[in-house]
């Protein structure tokens, strides 16, 4: 066994804190409302501190590992920082999710069903829980497997003991099984509500725990030793140098670019954090917690980026031998070769990091895991039965019996998971697949959202075409993957002249990223085309989005028509009325930072498109230093006691709204001819009444 028992105490009683508070969060559960979008009253700190460990995971932290073991530090490209001024732009105006939160609906397909129809709602939903369970199925088995390795259990264990010792299962099932109990248990006291507190807790904890890891490990090893390990590769497959990466293949250049494109067409589409999406106070609050994302990560980045470096150095160093040949023994042993693959830089640092600091990075790892299974396990369900149940009920549920239906369908999606992924053999890289399987929704759902939230001339032809096209493409990219050894023959039998089908026989020659690509083109082209050929009328976005004579307040309340404010040059970097002082410095600042280090890659990347001025790959190691630990320690200490302190305040904030704040029952998730339900009904008489109110307030 790798760990300490202090190791087990620096995990242990952090996650106690964290139940404890929990519970706390149990009481506050009124309504559909509190279990689904935690009232409606995170602040910006509490919002982007716990979706910031929610939407990381383990399983990612993990796949990050497996991608920059691979393909190193390069791929990204200083090209990059040609989009900064864009992204920028999409932060600091609150693209997507100011209007998002402005509909007051709870999830992604609710908004649909406002947009286009109830019928796209709940194939919407439908298609969003089956790609995200499906996505989600290797969650626990990656989780429990990094334990198992980490923490040197054995692979199997009696769980009779002495008195049935034949009686043996996987150790990483016992674990999946206790950490899925575990995220069941949260969800149960108090669904997103208890996922906004729990989770922004465990973010502070890591925060420190962040700045402990980073700052270790850069004492453990030199600069030297890695930059010695960085530098040292065959042509055309740099870990460092943009200029020399035209020999990488999977993690190249075209799976940034792709992803790149993904993450502004995508924005908000994935639906594992849904619920962080509706949680926010008002859009105002939703929109500075995006702008504060920019800072959040603190340590973080570090932290991910050395522990890599770490195992780079442990495995490949001559000074690290003995501990590398210890390694390799033990990798040896496993006998998936994506699952080594998985697994090598966890089983580095399990053999690396000194008792006390592998308890901290354990601690992280599982605050990483179960942050990320109480969301996904709420958004996955709750989608279930909001967009796919919900949609053909006459009366509403009552609010226990609607939140009990809710924590059903989450613990039929925990059996599921499970099982999947107790029987799935992995066969390709954690982000390959997720790129197989979020595409089925992925695909098409950028286009209806963007189109949805900006364009008045969608319809919802252009929608249905545009999530069809994504999805067919995306299956039939998942069967090319899964089954291309079996398909192949079938198809070099009838192109038996392809020169191209026998040079690509061992692999599915398209991969998951340029699969999501192509979907991505070919939705956006069809939501526009058959828009355009069906819409019959321009759609209301101000009523949609309660601005105008629509306007209304936090708790839904109408409010006086305001003015609508000239815009003035301001507006662009995202300036509007209802920010106050500290929010214009706040977004002051931001722009300002994000702009320096802008122009500081622009002079970079035009200095090196010069051959003869262009940096060695000891150059670029060089920056990459000064870039990620002198700029990055600096930063993370201040981001550091920031959102420690934010996150600290909001919880209190958040505490007291809830003891005053009024619920309205019938906020449950229904549209009634494209308006919300609780914006219309307001007391049980007014449930019969609802025909004559909607024609009410159509007419209005």
């Amino acid at each position: 066994m790798h760990m300490h028992w202090i190791d087990w105490l620096i995990m242990a009683v952090p996650m106690l804190i964290v139940a404890a508070i929990g519970i706390k969060t149990q009481r506050h559960i009124k309504g559909v409302s509190d279990f689904m979008t935690g009232g409606r009253a995170a602040g910006r700190y509490l919002l982007t501190t716990s979706e910031f460990v929610a939407g990381m995971g383990l399983v990612t932290a993990v796949a990050m590992f497996e991608a920059s073991y691979q393909s190193g530090f390069a791929y990204s490209g200083p090209w990059g920082v040609l989009l900064t001024p864009l992204f920028l732009a999409l932060t600091l105006t609150g693209y997507l999710i100011y209007r998002y939160r402005e509909t007051r609906v709870m999830t992604m397909a609710q908004f649909f069903e406002v947009r286009y129809s109830k019928r796209f709602r709940v194939f919407t939903g439908f298609l969003a829980a089956s790609s995200g369970i499906l996505n989600y199925g290797i969650f626990p088995a990656v989780g429990g497997r990094f334990f198992v390795y980490f923490c040197g259990l054995p692979e199997k264990t009696a769980i009779l003991g002495h008195y049935y010792p034949a009686l043996q299962v996987p150790t990483f099932a016992i674990i999946m099984f206790i950490f899925l109990s575990v995220a069941l248990v949260l969800i149960f006291l108090g669904g997103q509500l208890t996922i906004l507190v729990t989770d922004a807790v465990q973010a502070i904890f890591c925060y420190l725990m962040f700045a402990v890891v980073s700052i270790t490990i850069l004492f453990m090893f030199s600069k030297s030793q890695m930059m010695q390990v960085l530098e040292a590769h065959t042509p055309g497959k740099s870990f460092i140098n943009p200029w020399d990466i035209d020999k990488l293949q999977d993690f190249n250049l075209w799976f940034w670019l792709i992803g790149t494109f993904g993450g502004i067409y995508a924005m908000m589409a994935w639906q594992g954090t849904q619920g962080f999406n509706a949680s926010a106070a008002s859009p105002h609050e939703a929109k500075m917690g995006k702008i504060l994302a920019t800072f959040r990560s603190g340590f973080s980045g570090i932290m991910f980026t050395v522990v890599i470096l770490a195992a780079m150095v442990y495995l490949n160093h001559p000074n690290y031998a003995a501990g590398a040949q210890a390694v390799h023994q033990e990798l040896a042993r496993i006998d998936n070769a994506a699952l080594r693959t998985q697994l090598m830089v966890p089983i580095a640092l399990a053999h690396l990091l000194p008792p006390g600091i592998k308890g901290c990075f354990c601690a992280i790892m599982l605050f990483l895991l179960v942050t990320t299974d109480v969301s996904y396990l709420h958004s996955w369900g709750s989608i279930l039965v909001q967009d796919c149940v919900l949609p053909f009920r006459k009366k509403p549920f009552s609010p226990k019996t609607h939140i009990r239906l809710i924590c059903l369908a989450i613990t039929a999606v925990t059996l599921y998971a499970f099982v999947f992924s107790l029987l799935f053999y992995q066969t390709t890289y954690i982000l390959m697949f997720f790129a197989l399987t979020a595409t089925i929704y992925l695909g098409g759902a950028g286009a209806c959202i963007v189109g949805g939230l900006y364009w008045k001339k969608g319809t919802a032809a252009g929608a249905w075409g545009a999530m069809l096209t994504g999805a067919v493409l995306a299956v039939l990219g998942f069967i090319g993957d899964r089954y291309w050894t079996s398909i192949h023959p079938t198809l070099l039998a009838w192109f038996p002249g392809s020169v191209w089908l026998a040079a690509h026989g061992a692999k599915f020659p398209i991969n998951g990223q340029w699969i999501w690509g192509i979907a991505m083109i070919m939705a956006i082209a069809v939501y526009v085309l058959l828009s355009l050929l069906t819409c019959r009328a321009d759609f209301n976005l101000n009523r949609m989005l309660h601005r105008g004579q629509y306007a209304v307040d936090a708790q839904g309340n109408p409010l006086p028509r305001p003015e609508t404010p000239p815009l003035k040059w301001r507006s662009f970097i995202g300036i509007d009325p209802d920010m106050s002082l500290g929010d214009k410095r706040l977004t002051y600042f931001t722009f300002s930072w994000t702009y320096f280090w802008w122009l500081v890659g622009m002079v970079i990347l035009v200095w090196n498109l010069v051959p003869a001025w262009r940096w060695t790959t000891h150059g670029f190691a060089e920056w990459f230093f000064f870039n990620t630990y002198t700029i990055g320690i600096v930063l993370g200490l201040v981001t550091t006691v920031w959102f420690t302190w934010g996150g600290i305040r909001d919880l209190r904030r958040l505490f007291v709204t809830l003891r005053t704040q009024q619920r309205n029952v019938f906020d449950d998730g229904r549209v009634v001819d494209h308006h919300n339900a609780g914006e219309i009904l307001t007391d049980a008489s007014a449930e019969a009444r609802l025909p004559k109110l909607v024609e009410e307030k159509e007419s209005a």
